[in-house]
């Protein structure tokens, strides 16, 4: 089975969120599992300058774009020495300093940067003859290409015999632009409709990517079902419900390479299930680093980008009340400004109890995952999140609203849940300020249980949440993905007017 990956971003090469990291840790897991893979995404100038050993391959492309042509150049480099990745290099499109955008909002042609990418994609997969069984796609960004294999693609012998996946990370990111984008990503009006790319006068690409993908994943479970309602679908919910026999759940995995507290060279003192004394020389690192008093009350940490989805609503509404509780916070992240102003001056105001610190720091990362006690992710909605896992197999206990794939890996703990040793965190279902500090309380009262509260991290740092177990279930999809395909290309030849979408 070969399998083509595409997604405009992945780690360690660029990167803004969570789907850099899935795409950069999976293919190597998949390689493993006997699936040949590769990548393939935009050559950034975060690229560019990130000292990666990348190399021309001698092939270039050529595709249409408006009235004219545009023309690249492919690259390739390795995933973890292994896996080949291939970057499409465009730097009018490119070369800036953003991904999608700067603080003031997204690149206005952001529509033409991406067909770009989409068609440049499918003509290096000619070009190259990599001939892949299946294309798997994250995101708005790569999901023109399942749209143009169903249609200005359905009829070229090198292409059409690829199925797709089509990966959804954020349902709230969705590629929607004005209608006049029509001519430019190259499909004919009558594609301008409410059952396909159509979406209240606009072009909607991720509505497309839905409808004509043959199969479709997110990832987690609950994100799965929860974006065919109302309250999460963002508008997709009924497209999503349309395709709901098609639509699976796949959770995101943990690189325990990178993520374990055996083995992480960015922390001061190693430790596992089996002695968990150098957490307690992690925590006092940690303090020492926010300019904290080395205290044994609870420690709280934070990861996270500064938004109402992320929980910070309830976070900045329960947080004197957090404040008055015999505890400390260290926060870590960037986001919306008013959050800034904000935790700047809660910062201020609680200096011996809160580290507020307004940036991107990995290490610094690694420092809390290690030396908190307790985590915090009360999200309003999250599709997966990666840092409650890595969390578990720190010791340190995550606090979550019960959502997405936090409700598929954060079991609540109750006498009963912690007694069956199920119980791995402190989870609230209810989207509100009075819900979210009953649920620090609790954890912050457990905590002064000392055996109790051993009892609750070794559950969580034995669990085992890697990509190889996520990597098998991606295998079945592209499996069953590629059965389906073959299916309508075979319903095609023999009737000669298949439906094109899915």
């Amino acid at each position: 089975m070969k399998v083509l990956m595409l997604s405009s971003e992945v780690t360690p090469f660029a990167k803004t969120g969570g789907l850099a990291d899935v795409v950069g840790s999976l293919p190597p897991y998949l390689e493993a599992h006997g699936c040949k893979t590769c990548v393939m995404m935009p050559f950034y100038r975060q690229v560019a300058r990130g000292g990666f050993k990348i190399k021309p391959v001698g092939q270039k492309v050529s595709v249409a774009v408006r009235d004219g042509t545009v023309d690249g150049e492919i690259l390739e480099g390795r995933i973890n020495s292994s896996v080949p990745i291939y970057f499409i290099r465009q730097d009018a499109y490119y070369d800036r300093d953003g991904l999608y955008g700067t603080p003031q909002g997204d690149y206005p042609d952001n529509c033409e940067r991406f067909v770009f990418f989409a068609r440049a994609a499918l003509q290096a997969v000619k070009n190259m003859g990599l001939k892949p069984d299946l294309v798997h796609c994250h995101d708005w960004q790569s999901a023109l290409v399942p749209i143009y294999l169903k249609t200005t693609h359905r009829d070229d012998p090198e292409l059409s015999g690829a199925a797709t996946l089509l990966t959804i990370h954020n349902l709230a990111y969705q590629g929607v632009f004005w209608h006049l984008d029509m001519p430019l990503i190259g499909l004919e009006w009558s594609y301008f409709d409410p059952e396909y790319l159509e979406f209240y006068d606009k072009v909607n690409i991720l509505k497309g990517g839905i409808i004509f993908s043959t199969l479709l994943n997110t990832v987690s479970r609950k994100y799965a079902q929860e974006i065919q309602t109302e309250e999460y679908g963002c508008g997709l919910e009924g497209v999503l419900a349309k395709r709901k026999k098609d639509l699976y759940g796949v959770l995101n995995g943990v690189d325990y390479s990178v993520w374990d507290p055996e083995t992480d060279k960015l922390i001061p003192a190693r430790y596992s299930h089996k002695d968990l004394s150098g957490k307690r020389k992690c925590k006092a690192a940690l303090q020492k680093m926010c300019g904290l008093p080395l205290r044994s009350s609870p420690l709280i940490g934070c990861i996270s980008r500064l938004a109402d989805q992320k929980g910070f609503d309830l976070i900045a509404k329960a947080m004197d009340d957090i404040m008055a509780l015999d505890l400390q916070m260290v926060i870590l992240g960037t986001g919306e400004q008013r959050y800034h102003d904000l935790l700047k001056k809660i910062g201020g105001e609680y200096p011996r109890k809160i580290s507020v610190n307004i940036r991107f720091d990995n290490k610094m990362a690694h420092m809390i995952e290690a030396g908190a006690d307790m985590f915090l992710m009360p999200s309003r909605y999250e599709p997966c999140g990666l840092n409650q896992l890595y969390s578990l197999k720190y010791g340190t206990v995550p606090i979550v609203r019960s959502t997405g794939g936090l409700a598929d890996t954060i079991t609540n703990c109750t006498p009963s849940t912690l007694k069956t040793g199920k119980a791995n965190g402190f989870a609230f279902r209810e989207y509100n300020a009075a819900r979210f500090l009953a649920a620090v309380r609790k954890a912050v009262r457990m905590y002064s249980d000392g055996r109790a509260w051993k009892r609750l991290m070794l559950n969580g740092m034995k669990q085992d949440w890697s990509w190889s177990r996520s990597a098998g279930e991606y295998i079945k999809l592209y499996a069953k993905a590629i059965r389906r395909h073959r299916e309508y290309m075979k319903s095609r030849l023999v009737g000669g007017n298949a439906t094109e979408v899915a």
